[in-house]
C-alpha cells in the first residue's frame, strides 16, 4: 500500500507555473486519504484548493497530480477535488518569498 510520505514527495514535484513553488510548500493541498482497494493497492484521494477560483494553472495542475499520483507502485485510483473553503492564504514564508510582507 502506497503510504502519505510517498504521495507528499511525489506532490513536493508539482510546482504552479505560475510562481514556480511546489504545491505542498504553497499549501494547496488540504487533504490526502489513502483507502485499500482490491488487490492490495491503493485508492487516493486528494483535497485541494488553488491560489485564487479563477487560477488559470488549476486544470493543468490537477491533471498533473492524477497522472503522476497514479504512476506510483500500488495506486489503483486517484481523485484529485477542488474546493475554495477555506480559501487559500499563503503562510508567513510563502508570503516572504513572494514579497508580500
Amino acid at each position: 500500500m502506497v503510504t502519505r510520505e510517498t504521495i507528499i514527495e511525489v506532490l513536493k514535484t508539482i510546482e504552479d507555473p505560475e510562481l514556480f513553488i511546489d504545491i505542498w510548500f504553497l499549501g494547496l493541498i488540504y487533504n490526502i486519504d489513502i483507502k485499500e482497494a482490491p488487490e492490495g493497492k491503493s485508492l487516493v484521494k486528494i483535497e485541494m484548493t488553488f491560489t485564487s477560483p479563477m487560477c488559470p494553472a488549476g486544470p493543468q495542475m490537477v491533471h498533473e497530480i492524477d497522472d503522476k499520483v497514479k504512476k506510483l507502485e500500488g495506486v489503483a485510483a486517484v481523485d484529485v477535488s477542488v474546493t475554495f473553503v477555506p480559501p487559500w492564504e499563503p503562510s508567513e514564508e510563502v508570503k516572504g518569498m513572494l514579497g508580500m510582507l
